[in-house]
């Protein structure tokens, strides 16, 4: 009876940790993937894609930059992405992840930057700051709903 009652035990407790690796997986394919869209995020800005905003932001986005006297949505997000444009571009960029947690379909991702601005008059700005996005699993991915942050 005892060796019947290990046996369960250990079989038992193997499903388990099986389980555990499987969901350990998916989390992070996920943050895997959460990661994925904020860098695309920063890359197509850098490479001077305006449409960015119109694939990877949710129609209820709202983000709010450490500039911006309030909160942003999508449409004025894209106002202000295209006035950026304008007046120049980002030069170069690198982000430095410091955590993401996923709970069911919804990712909160912390992160630095560092980022060259240069405006069509030559002049050049350097920005450090952090960023903490919210992102949404949506049919067609992961996208944001919000953000906050900005320059230090």
């Amino acid at each position: 009876m005892k060796r019947i009652n290990l046996f369960k035990l250990v079989l038992t407790s193997a499903l388990l940790l099986g389980f555990t690796g499987a969901f350990a997986q998916d989390s992070s394919d996920d943050s895997a993937n959460v990661w994925a869209v904020i860098e695309g995020e920063w890359n197509a800005n850098e490479k001077g894609d305006r449409k960015w905003p119109e694939r990877l932001l949710t129609n209820d986005f709202t983000g709010w930059g450490k500039n911006s006297p309030a909160p942003r949505s999508k449409s004025s997000t894209k106002m202000w992405n295209d006035h950026s444009a304008k007046i120049g571009k980002m030069i170069a960029h690198e982000l430095y992840p410091l955590s993401i947690v996923i709970h069911d379909d919804v990712a909160v991702a912390h992160y630095l930057y560092s980022s060259v601005f240069e405006s069509k008059d030559g002049g050049v700005e350097n920005s450090n700051g952090r960023y903490t996005d919210i992102l949404v699993r949506t049919e067609d991915g992961w996208m944001f709903l919000a953000w906050h942050g900005g320059d230090d």
